[in-house]
């Protein structure tokens, strides 16, 4: 997340346990601004459900993480994104501890199926190539 200068203003963590730990263990690349939110509805939230959470989203919030679980997680990102240059490598699997970055020009209100273009995606085995 700091080599990429990903710095959410929201994260969005699910109250699980394994959720948590990533967590903290990205907590080091976030900053001292950005509002942690540990919500135990995101454990069993559908993708649906997570559209709808990322649409309560303040409007002073510039960007959002979200820490949650598959396939919720992993059905959202495709439905957002419309295009870039990973999401073929996303389509088959979003493994554990992935990270879609994506970007779009609505509101959080706004947000809906086909706005956002996903402008990265990171799994542990390409950082492990890249080293």
């Amino acid at each position: 997340m700091r080599r990429k200068h990903i710095a959410p203003a929201v994260v969005l963590c699910s109250s699980a346990r394994r959720a948590e730990e990533t967590l903290e263990r990205i907590a080091r690349s976030l900053s001292d601004d950005a509002t942690i939110l540990i919500e135990p509805e995101l454990y069993s939230a559908s993708a649906g459900d997570l559209l709808e959470r990322l649409r309560r989203l303040p409007e002073t919030a510039g960007s959002a993480l979200l820490v949650g679980h598959n396939p919720a997680i992993h059905e959202l990102a495709l439905r957002l994104a419309d295009g870039g240059p990973r999401r073929a490598a996303m389509e088959p699997k979003y493994p554990t501890a992935g990270l879609a970055t994506l970007r779009f020009e609505a509101s959080w209100s706004e947000l809906d199926a086909g706005m956002a273009d996903l402008v990265d995606f990171v799994t542990p085995k390409s950082l492990q190539q890249a080293e």
